[in-house]
């Protein structure tokens, strides 16, 4: 363990001084202590907001255990602080993939009742290489990527426990995707970088929740935003938002920056580095480090090296220049700090309650992809207004009546 443990201690209470809502939840949690008795494995990216998660959940009673779910993403200082805490942690900053895959195991090795995942990492492996290890009542899903996956094991009929959909829940996607990815990708850029974004052509592959954050936030610093799509509805809502709208080998003639952000492989390939742009900078912002094939790059660059601390340049035949931001792996994580505090309150008190629901739950639910329960989505939403300096108002019982009886077409 390589962290500060003083600095470590600093970052997980300047988060938890900004996550009131987790916060709260942590308080009920440790009187009423639902996790007593079971073990839970959690697979995130580990810095001090997963440390302050880890921690509530801890004092909910549990038995907790985590490890890194992105070799890049981890913050040691944090990783220290957590240690400090009891919470036995797998997570190094740069850690090689054998230690990544070992740490994963370890959450296995655990016996978990409960776990928590980014990417269903874990859960592949309990279905996988482990099928028979532990109890498990249940899981959390964070991500896109990870819903993919548990949707395909959920129609193979082979998912063998409930999973919780946190990524699509109201007070999940509409702000930590969005919002959260708008800031935090461009704080990564920006580090890795130290360059101009104002006047420059970006593209965004992909107009999901993120992509639209992304999309939005660098227009907003003065870019000129061109989307790429393969679904026709996201490519016209993305044009009536006033983007351009064009095919990645058209786009990546003009483009200064690239951002992926598709949970799918090879949006960046051969194809399109043969005609790219001397000088682009290549970024990812999707779960894995495989939407910009780094083997077609790597096999078509003639020079490739480290030009300053998450920046390779990769040079072509011809005297082309690609730059690789983070390896190719999760910006906001790889060169930045991760979505903002207040971002990650919202979600990560969202996985709280859903790690509850599963604790007390998990046992008699059939085998299936699950949403959050709504009463738990709005309850984080109503101990949201406060923090945010906001308040609504109170529906009348008229106008509930009358909503009712609209509804009913009556």
């Amino acid at each position: 363990m390589t962290g500060d443990l003083t600095i470590g201690r600093q970052k997980i209470a300047w988060a938890r001084t900004h996550m009131p809502v987790l916060e709260g939840i942590r308080r009920r949690l440790e009187a009423e202590k639902p996790f007593a008795g079971l073990t839970l494995s959690l697979v995130l990216h580990v810095e001090a907001k997963t440390c302050a998660l880890a921690l509530a959940l801890k004092a909910g009673g549990g038995d907790v255990h985590l490890a890194a779910g992105n070799p890049l993403s981890t913050d040691d200082d944090a990783v220290a602080g957590v240690v400090a805490e009891g919470i036995p942690t797998f997570a190094r900053k740069g850690e090689t993939a054998a230690e990544y895959h070992h740490g994963i195991t370890a959450m296995l090795d655990a016996e978990p009742d409960v776990i928590v995942d980014d990417g269903a990492d874990l859960v592949a492996l309990a279905h996988t290489a482990l099928p028979d290890r532990g109890s498990i009542r249940g899981s959390t899903e964070e991500t896109t990527t990870g819903i993919t996956r548990l949707r395909a094991l959920e129609k193979t009929g082979g998912l063998r426990f409930p999973a919780i959909d946190v990524n699509d829940a109201e007070m999940k996607h509409l702000f930590d995707n969005r919002y959260g990815c708008g800031q935090s990708v461009l704080d990564g850029i920006f580090t890795a970088t130290n360059l101009l974004i104002a006047g420059r052509v970006c593209v965004v592959a992909g107009y999901g929740w993120s992509g639209k954050g992304i999309a939005s936030r660098l227009r907003g610093i003065g870019a000129d935003v061109i989307v790429t799509e393969v679904d026709p509805v996201r490519a016209i809502e993305a044009r009536l938002e006033g983007f351009r709208v064009m095919p990645m080998l058209d786009a990546v003639r003009q483009a200064d920056l690239i951002c992926t952000v598709t949970g799918n492989r090879d949006i960046v390939r051969a194809e399109h580095f043969k005609v790219m742009k001397d000088g682009c900078l290549l970024c990812n912002a999707g779960h894995f480090d495989v939407e910009v094939s780094k083997s077609d790059l790597e096999g078509m660059a003639i020079e490739h090296r480290p030009v300053r601390p998450h920046v390779e340049e990769y040079r072509f035949a011809d005297g082309r220049r690609a730059y690789l931001l983070g390896e190719g792996r999760l910006i906001n994580l790889a060169a930045g700090q991760g979505h903002p505090v207040e971002i990650m309150d919202l979600s990560f008190a969202l996985q709280a309650l859903s790690a509850e629901h599963i604790a007390l739950h998990g046992l008699k639910l059939p085998p299936k992809v699950y949403p959050v329960p709504p009463a738990l989505d709005r309850a984080v939403a109503q101990a949201a207004l406060g923090p945010l300096g906001a308040g609504i108002d109170v529906a009348t019982e008229a106008q509930q009546k009358y909503a009712v009886t609209w509804e009913a077409g009556t």
